[in-house]
């Protein structure tokens, strides 16, 4: 019990020598480049790990260095298979802009054409003649790309222990189906586990 005390003395001591910054709020700036995951789930560094090795892999594949026209892609999201919610339009949004930027890929704006035909219809009906985006025009496209992302967990088993492990596995599957054929016309895979020990008592 004597010690107990001095220890809780000590406690007291150093935050009360400290000004309680403990407990005082802080905000900082954080490299998205660098730093440590806090837990095991998925973070943002996996988003954007994941997204990066997906786009560098169809760049550097023969499905994109055949030559020809630039081909165009439609967005048909990408299904969440895992017990967290995860933003998956984020990840196919991290993709889309990397692959545009590349100068090899062009993508239909799936999510808005309703709005796209709105305009067309409101310029047909109002716009001077010749200056309004002709209907029908739009481009068509020639490849779908789809994925889905699942996870495998696991935890120590009950037994006495002073901390608890737990590990996640991801992996994403992405894939590009030709329109015409129906055929998937190149895929792919990321991985990756992450393993986190919490203490039992803790706070």
């Amino acid at each position: 019990m004597k010690h107990l005390w001095m220890a809780v003395g000590m406690s007291a001591l150093i935050l009360g020598g400290s000004g309680c910054a403990a407990f005082r709020a802080n905000v900082s700036e954080v490299n998205v480049e660098q730093g440590d995951h806090m837990r095991a789930q998925f973070d943002f560094r996996d988003l954007r790990q994941i997204s990066s090795e997906v786009v560098d892999q169809m760049l550097a594949s023969g499905f994109l260095n055949k030559g020809g026209d630039t081909p165009t892609f439609a967005i048909k999201g990408l299904e969440n298979r895992t017990s967290d919610y995860l933003d998956t339009k984020a990840i196919t949004d991290t993709m889309r802009t990397k692959l545009i930027q590349s100068g090899k890929v062009q993508f239909v704006n799936v999510e808005r054409r309703a709005d796209l035909a709105s305009e067309q219809g409101y310029q047909a009906a109002n716009a001077t003649p010749g200056t309004g985006a002709e209907i029908g025009q739009q481009a068509a496209a020639q490849f779908m790309l789809t994925g889905s992302i699942v996870e495998m967990k696991q935890s120590s088993p009950r037994q006495v222990r002073v901390s608890k492990t737990k590990q996640r596995y991801y992996q994403l599957t992405m894939e590009v189906t030709d329109l015409k054929s129906g055929l998937i016309a190149w895929t792919t895979q990321s991985e990756f586990a992450r393993a986190e020990r919490q203490p039992l008592i803790g706070w």
